[in-house]
C-alpha cells in the first residue's frame, strides 16, 4: 500500500493547488475575527443616569441641570450617581426645594444616555449597573458556542468530510452573523452569537485539516500560521470597522456579510485526499490526486496510485483518544495546553479597553503585533522545534501578564507596551498549538482531536470573561490568573514529543514512534488515575486556576 504523504511529495509539497488551496482558507479567516471581538466595541462604556422623567410635571420651569441636581444623588467627586435616584414622592416644588430628598432607589423606569452617540449594545439593551455583568455573560455564552461547535465539527469533519463541514460553518456563521443585526432583544442576540460562535469553531477546525493534510512536510507550519496571520489582520480590519461605524447593528453588518462573497468555494473547494483515503474512497482521491498533479504541472507515477488502498482501520471516534495509553497521555497534555494558551490570549484580547489607552489604536496594535508574532513561528518552528517554541512561548507570554500586575495603573503606555508583548507571545502560542496538534493526531481522529482541544480552549474562552469580573475586588487578579495558568502550562508542555521533520501519522500504528518519548513516569502516572476523558479535559485546568 502506497502512502498518501509519499504521492504528496510526487506530486508537489506546496505548489500551485496548494498555494490556491491556501488563498481559500485565509480569506474565510478575516471574519473569524470580528465576531470574536466585535462585542468589545459595541459595549463602549457610556455616561448614563437614571430616568426621572416623573418630576418634569412639577419642575416644568427648571433646566436640565437643575432637575437632576434635585432627583440624583452625587458621589464624592461631585458626579451624578449612575444608578441611584432619590425617591419619587407627592410634593410640590417649593417642598422639594426646601427640604430636599433623602431616600434613595435603584433606577425604576430605566436610564438616560445625555451623549446622544450612535446606537450600542449598552444603550439599546441597558447594560449598565445590574445588568452591566450582562456584557461579559455574553461573551461567555458566545464562547460557549465555540465550545459547542468545536465539540460536534471535528466529530462531523472526521465522519462526513472536510470539505461539507466548512461549507456548512459558513452558511451558518454568514445567515445567524447577519441576523444578529436584527436582533429585537438581548436574549435573541445572545442565542444568535451561540450559534455564530459554534460555527467559527467549524470554520477554524475544518481549515485546519485541509491547510494540513495536502502539503508536505516542511510546509505545515506555512499554510496554518498564514491563515492565523490572516486572522489578525482581521482584528486590524474591525479596528477600523468600529471606529467608521458606531451604531452596532451596521457595524454587526458590515462584519458578517462578506462572508456571503465566498459562495463560489461551492464548486473550487477540494476534499482531502487523505481523509478520502481513510474512509477507503481511494477512485475519489485518486481523482482528486491526479488534479493536483495537473495544476502542479507534476506527474504522478501509475504504479504509486495503483498501490493506494483504503487503511482497514478507517472507524474511529472520540473514544479512540484515550485508547492509547500514548494517545490518551498526549491528548490530556495538549488539552491543558490549549486551555491555558487561550486563557492568557482571551483575557489580554478581551480587556483590549482595560488598559488606559485608545480602545481603537490598541486594537489595530494587538492585530498588528499578532502578524509577525506568528509568522515568526514559521522559521521558530522548523529551527527550534515544535516542544521549545511551545514551552517557552507560554513561559514568556504568562511572565509578560504577570509583569502587568505589578506595573501602577498611571502608566498606561508601559501597561499597553506589557499587554501588547503578552498578545503578540500567546498569538504565536496558539498557532503554534495548531501546528502541534494536528502533527500529533494521526487522520482518522485528527479532527475529533483538534476538537477535543478546542473544547478545552473555549472552556478557557467561557472562563475568561468571568474572571475578568475579578477585578472588583483587585485589578490585578485576572492578569495573575492568566500568567500563573501560562507558566504552569509552559512546564507541562516539555512532556510532549517532538514532531517536526516527521510524516503526518495516518493510523493509530503510526504513531508508535513517539511512545518512548512521551511524558515518563508522569505518562504512567495519568494514564493510571486519569482515565475517564472528562478529567483529561476538567482535572489539570481546574487545578491550575
Amino acid at each position: 500500500m502506497s502512502d498518501t504523504g509519499e504521492i504528496i511529495k510526487t506530486l508537489g509539497d506546496f505548489g500551485r493547488f496548494q498555494w490556491r488551496l491556501l488563498m481559500l482558507v485565509t480569506l474565510a479567516s478575516p471574519s473569524l475575527a470580528f465576531h470574536m471581538f466585535s462585542q468589545l466595541f459595541m459595549v463602549l462604556e457610556e455616561p448614563h443616569h437614571c430616568n426621572t422623567s416623573w418630576f418634569n410635571a412639577i419642575g416644568l420651569n427648571l433646566t436640565e441641570e437643575e432637575r437632576l441636581n434635585l432627583t440624583l444623588p452625587k458621589k464624592p467627586d461631585g458626579t451624578f450617581e449612575e444608578c441611584l435616584m432619590y425617591t419619587p414622592v407627592d410634593w410640590d416644588l417649593d417642598a422639594i426645594v426646601q427640604y430636599g430628598l433623602n431616600s434613595t432607589e435603584k433606577c425604576r423606569r430605566g436610564w438616560v444616555y445625555p451623549s446622544n452617540q450612535e446606537p450600542s449594545l449598552l444603550t439599546q439593551f441597558d447594560l449598565v449597573c445590574d445588568w452591566e455583568d450582562l456584557n461579559d455573560i455574553s461573551q461567555s455564552i458566545y464562547m460557549l458556542g465555540l465550545l459547542a461547535g468545536a465539540l460536534v465539527s471535528g466529530l462531523l469533519s472526521d465522519r462526513f468530510g472536510r470539505r461539507p463541514s466548512l461549507l456548512l460553518s459558513m452558511l451558518i456563521e454568514g445567515v445567524f452573523g447577519v441576523a444578529t443585526a436584527f436582533a429585537p432583544n438581548f436574549y435573541l442576540y445572545s442565542a444568535f452569537r451561540f450559534l455564530v460562535g459554534a460555527s467559527v469553531s467549524g470554520v477554524v477546525i475544518s481549515s485546519l485539516a485541509l491547510a494540513t493534510e495536502w502539503v508536505g512536510i516542511v510546509y505545515r507550519p506555512h499554510t496554518v500560521i498564514i491563515s492565523h496571520a490572516a486572522f489578525s489582520v482581521g482584528q486590524m480590519i474591525l479596528a477600523g470597522l468600529a471606529y467608521a461605524f458606531r451604531d452596532w447593528r451596521t457595524l454587526q453588518l458590515a462584519g458578517s456579510a462578506p462572508v456571503f462573497a465566498l459562495f463560489f468555494y461551492l464548486w473550487i473547494l477540494p476534499e482531502s485526499a487523505r481523509w478520502l483515503v481513510t474512509k477507503g474512497k481511494t477512485e475519489e482521491a485518486k481523482r482528486l490526486l491526479q488534479k493536483a498533479s495537473s495544476v502542479n504541472k507534476r506527474a504522478i507515477p501509475l504504479k504509486l496510485l495503483d498501490e493506494l488502498t483504503p487503511d482497514k482501520t478507517v472507524s474511529a471516534g472520540i473514544w479512540e483518544l484515550f485508547r492509547n495509553p500514548h494517545m490518551g497521555k498526549v491528548t490530556f497534555v495538549l488539552s491543558a495546553v490549549w486551555f491555558v494558551s487561550s486563557l492568557a490570549y482571551y483575557g489580554l484580547s478581551l480587556n483590549v479597553g482595560g488598559f488606559g489607552f485608545d480602545i481603537y489604536l490598541t486594537q489595530a496594535i494587538f492585530g498588528a503585533v499578532e502578524i509577525p508574532g506568528r509568522l515568526s513561528c514559521i522559521f521558530l518552528v522548523q529551527w527550534l522545534g515544535r516542544k521549545k517554541c511551545q514551552s517557552s512561548a507560554l513561559l514568556l507570554g504568562g511572565t509578560c501578564c504577570l509583569l502587568i500586575a505589578v506595573i501602577p495603573k498611571d502608566l498606561p503606555i508601559l501597561v499597553t507596551v506589557f499587554a501588547t508583548t503578552g498578545k503578540f507571545i500567546m498569538s504565536g502560542s496558539l498557532s503554534i498549538s495548531y501546528v502541534y496538534s494536528a502533527e500529533l493526531f494521526p487522520t482518522i481522529v485528527r479532527q475529533t482531536g483538534v476538537g477535543w482541544c478546542q473544547t478545552a480552549a473555549r472552556l478557557a474562552g467561557i472562563i475568561s470573561p468571568l474572571i475578568g469580573l475579578l477585578d472588583k475586588y483587585h485589578p490585578s487578579i485576572p492578569v495573575v490568573i492568566f500568567g500563573s495558568a501560562a507558566v504552569a502550562g509552559g512546564l507541562l508542555a516539555c512532556l510532549l514529543p517532538e514532531t517536526c521533520g516527521k510524516e503526518l501519522p495516518d493510523c493509530m500504528d503510526d504513531i508508535a514512534h513517539y511512545q518512548r518519548q512521551v511524558l515518563g513516569w508522569f505518562g504512567r502516572l495519568v494514564h493510571l488515575f486519569i482515565p475517564l476523558p472528562f478529567f483529561y479535559l476538567v482535572v489539570l485546568p481546574g487545578c491550575i486556576i
